[in-house]
């Protein structure tokens, strides 16, 4: 398979969508539908999941789906496309930047094909197995922080599962008094693509999904940086808890999430 071949096929859909998306944001009221505790979904996510599918399987017909909205989740044998078509739905109802597309591919376990579109900066950060990571065709590479207390962090906060709310918060303590400082920005997948091209050098959260870290993970990987889940472990993708920091830092910070949240 050529990887690369099909990821830059992979960043015109989703630049394609990102620019349906907008104008479809422009000229109509959003539907917003609650699937849980300030948990939302508009009709513009479940269009552009449709529509993200619709070209994926034109572009490799053998692949499954596994998808936030659910459009289409049919399991494929070897390959499955992981797909957020707006991460960050809060932001986007509030017409706050950042909110992007989110698309992976995954080849039996593994991550081959990561694009993520931010669709506010226009920026689309995108690699594949065996190539470098990139952002709008520059190359990019993770931060050379040194330390976490010369570190930016980000992470996300809980919308419905609180039920690790105490160690967290001792966590957003720790990290708030021996850092550069914490960002929440909404959006657990530009976090990552923030964390690949060194806008940030860390970022941990959970009670996320596959959608919102699987193209985020391998643009890490390929960026020189590192992710695990809270035990220091591979379960990052389904485990629904990740770790992710610049290869100087990483140990450091691992240690500090476990030590706190575990």
């Amino acid at each position: 398979m050529n990887y690369q071949k099909i990821c830059q096929e992979v960043q015109k859909i989703a630049r394609e969508t990102g620019a349906f998306i907008k104008k479809e944001r422009e000229k109509a009221e959003l539907n917003i539908e609650t699937k849980g505790s300030n948990d939302f979904v508009t009709h513009i996510d479940k269009a552009s999941e449709e529509r993200i599918i619709g070209e994926l399987k034109t572009l490799l017909p053998e692949a499954g789906f596994i998808a936030e909205e659910g459009t289409d989740n049919t399991k494929g044998e070897r390959y499955n496309w992981i797909i957020d078509p707006i991460d960050g739905t809060t932001n986007f109802i509030h017409g706050l930047s950042p909110y992007a597309i989110s698309i992976a591919l995954q080849e039996d376990n593994e991550l081959v094909i990561g694009v993520i579109y931010e669709m506010g900066l226009d920026e689309c950060f995108y690699t594949w197995k065996g190539g470098q990571a990139f952002m709008n065709s520059e190359v990019i590479s993770v931060s050379s922080a040194q330390k976490v207390a010369n570190s930016l962090i980000a992470t996300g906060f809980p919308y419905s599962n609180y039920s690790r709310m105490e160690a967290f918060m001792e966590s957003l303590n720790y990290f708030m008094k021996n850092s550069h400082g914490l960002r929440r920005l909404g959006s657990a997948a530009t976090d990552l693509a923030y964390v690949a091209c060194g806008r940030l050098d860390s970022f941990y959260e959970y009670d996320l999904k596959p959608w919102d870290v699987a193209a985020g993970v391998l643009l890490i990987q390929q960026a020189g940086g590192h992710v695990c889940d809270f035990n220091g472990g591979d379960n990052y993708l389904f485990g629904r808890e990740i770790v992710a920091s610049n290869s100087n830092t990483f140990e450091e910070f691992r240690d500090i999430v476990k030590q706190i949240m575990c």
